[in-house]
């Protein structure tokens, strides 16, 4: 252990109390309150701050914060980037709201379109995942603050996470579920880890011996902290012994109580509680001083400039018959579709962003040298039909030379705590298509 003087001198119901969190994001401690980031990668303030794809949110959830592009958009990306300036601008702003550790990347592997939460992960292949998630581990870590690659392991729908039991053989489990972790560790030296809700085979992640001990700690050698899940402690004591450092959110007391009578009673050696305290000692030594010496304001401007370039690395040419694009000079062009508008540019749950600044293409052409031969949202976002925007958009799209299609999912259609039941577009959204692609042959659309 590095911090065997320290923790003698602490009494045992005091050794106890780090061991869990006071509220959702704050973790109390004899040192004093420390922040956990929720902002995927996490959100920091002096919390920790969830999330996977930007900076903070700050101390309180309306405090603004940078989103840069989702980890499914980084998976996409071919150049170094996302393990360079906006990751480490992310670290930047998780230190300048006082938050000690942003949770995230998150990089479960992909196992169906259908999941949640998949936005927020980065690709179905594990070597890619880890390569990728070891560069956010070191963006963010190179300014003094801790990332928390998430959900270890085998996490991959969002149905009744918190009792679904992933059963796989050994081989399955190493090959496509924990190379990805693998990496990160090893390659990005994370000072902090967060199980996952889920059983594997059986035993919950948190608790889980395999996972924690043989393998993460043992094999891979990892030294750091391992935080749960929101809620996803089951067994507090058989997670302190099996190498789970935190609680979260906020237990109470009665998790440190009952701590404190497994080891009175020897069904929990003391040894395993002083573990546990040294890792969580040693992620807040390491980082404290980052989160102190952080200017409180940073530079918003750079940072927009660093996510707009990051995102426009992300963007994937499905296909580009006769040439249309890039748009030539002159053309009159129709913008229809109320994402042009109003984009949704995150999922909804846990690591939403509250963004410091959202650009959207409307304004973009507008301000850009491109002939706008009008705009019309095109649809109902909820997905109601309406013949009227239809009927509109066919009108507007005779009048120009090519048209530009927005389209794409609502709000509500991704997110953590379910899965998706399809992969389709809304059916107003496709009859809009339908007519405009008549009404126009030169059709250019996003989703």
């Amino acid at each position: 252990m590095k911090h065997t003087d320290l923790i003698k001198k602490t009494g045992s119901g005091t050794k106890m109390r780090p061991a869990l969190g006071r509220d959702g994001l704050h973790h109390p401690g004899f040192l004093g309150e420390r922040h956990l980031g929720h902002h995927p990668l996490g959100r920091p303030q002096r919390r920790a701050q969830a999330g996977g794809r930007g900076g903070p949110s700050g101390p309180e959830p309306q405090c603004p914060g940078h989103l840069f592009p989702h980890q499914r958009h980084g998976g996409q990306q071919l150049g170094p980037r996302p393990g360079r300036g906006d990751r480490q601008s992310a670290g930047q702003e998780t230190a300048s709201y006082r938050v000690n550790v942003i949770l995230g990347p998150g990089l479960n592997t992909k196992r169906s379109p259908l999941c949640g939460r998949d936005f927020e992960y980065f690709s179905e292949d594990p070597y890619l995942s880890g390569k990728l998630a070891a560069g956010y581990v070191r963006g963010i870590q190179s300014v003094g603050v801790s990332a928390c690659p998430k959900h270890f392991a085998a996490n991959n729908q969002e149905l009744r996470r918190m009792a679904s039991n992933s059963v796989l053989d050994e081989r399955t489990l190493r090959e496509l579920y924990l190379t990805g972790f693998e990496i990160a560790v090893k390659e990005g030296g994370p000072k902090c880890i967060m199980t996952s809700y889920n059983r594997v085979n059986g035993t919950y992640a948190n608790e889980n011996h395999h996972l924690l001990q043989d393998i993460l700690h043992g094999e891979w050698g990892y030294d750091g902290a391992v935080v749960t899940d929101w809620g996803g402690s089951n067994d507090h004591v058989e997670g302190v012994r099996e190498g789970s450092t935190l609680e979260m959110p906020c237990p109470g007391f009665g998790s440190a109580k009952r701590l404190m009578q497994a080891v009175e009673e020897g069904r929990l050696p003391e040894s395993a509680v002083d573990a546990r305290v040294d890792e969580l000692l040693e992620l807040v030594f390491t980082t404290d001083a980052a989160v102190k010496a952080a200017p409180k304001r940073f530079d918003r401007d750079a940072h927009h400039a660093l996510a707009r370039c990051a995102a426009a690395e992300s963007v994937v040419l499905l296909k580009n018959e006769d040439d249309l694009l890039p748009l030539k000079p002159g053309q009159r062009v129709a913008l229809i579709g109320d994402f042009a508008q109003t984009p949704r540019y995150q999922g909804a749950g846990s690591s939403s962003v509250n963004a410091t600044r959202v650009d959207n293409l409307k304004d973009a052409a507008e301000a850009d040298d491109i002939t706008l031969a009008g705009f019309c949202a095109g649809y109902e976002r909820s997905g109601t039909p309406n013949p009227a925007f239809v009927e509109e958009a066919a009108a507007l799209a005779r009048k120009a030379d090519v048209v530009v299609l927005c389209m794409g999912l609502d709000e509500s259609s991704e997110s953590e705590g379910l899965d998706r039941s399809h992969i389709c577009i809304p059916e107003n959204q496709k009859q809009l298509l339908e007519a405009v692609a008549q009404a126009k042959r030169e059709t250019s659309w996003s989703v």
